[in-house]
């Protein structure tokens, strides 16, 4: 009797599938540090953890958005040993955190147009009509979706309280379709923060995995 054997298209389905559920979202950024700690009044050794910090706003930085945002930050801090000071304790360290971010309609290298040339932006399988004034116009068939692109930037910076010289700035530069989210700034804090308080030099590309 022959055996059964499962469809070659059945096992490839389910093995997609439990990839799926297993998959993550990789974040990747590029980072630059700058350390100073031995600036004048700042102390002559890097500082070794725990310390504690108390966070520092510009004018235009009060609001909701701002404490979300320092929220996330302190988290991502406190995993290089770094806590807020508790209401009445002195902190040593300021720390300043900002972020931004840029939405495009599409991603940099897609073209608005769907290889139709410039007479058929916007769609494909369309047909020209004429309209009152005379003019022919395209009116795709199927109308392009775009799908917005987003430009992400984190920064923090560091100063010793005593002096208000900086003594730590870094920033993380992240450019992808996912939309904004507690985890995918955190993502970004974290790889800001690789290798502190002693960072490496130069630009460098720091990658974060997020489970979806």
């Amino acid at each position: 009797m022959k055996r059964c054997r499962p469809a070659w298209w059945l096992m490839m389905a389910i093995a997609l599938l439990l990839g799926g559920c297993a998959s993550v979202m990789r974040v990747d950024n590029q980072v630059q540090s700058f350390a100073r700690w031995t600036e004048r009044g700042a102390g002559a050794t890097v500082p070794q953890a725990p310390q504690v910090f108390r966070f520092e706003r510009l004018p235009s930085q009060d609001g909701a958005g701002q404490a979300e945002l320092e929220n996330v930050a302190a988290q991502a801090l406190a995993g290089v040993g770094w806590t807020p000071a508790a209401p009445g304790v002195a902190a040593p360290w300021t720390v300043q955190v900002s972020a931004a971010t840029q939405r495009l309609p599409r991603a940099p290298w897609e073209s608005p147009y769907d290889g139709f040339g410039p007479y058929a932006p916007g769609g494909f399988g369309g047909q020209f009509v004429l309209a009152n004034n005379g003019a022919l116009i395209y009116v795709p068939l199927f109308p392009r979706l775009e799908s917005p692109y987003f430009l992400r930037r984190v920064s923090l910076v560091i100063r010793h309280a005593g002096s208000a010289q900086v003594v730590y700035e870094t920033r993380a530069a992240h450019d992808g379709r996912w939309n904004a989210s507690p985890a995918l700034w955190r993502a970004m804090f974290d790889a800001a923060l690789q290798g502190f308080p002693a960072p490496p030099a130069g630009e460098r590309q720091v990658n974060i995995d997020l489970p979806r």
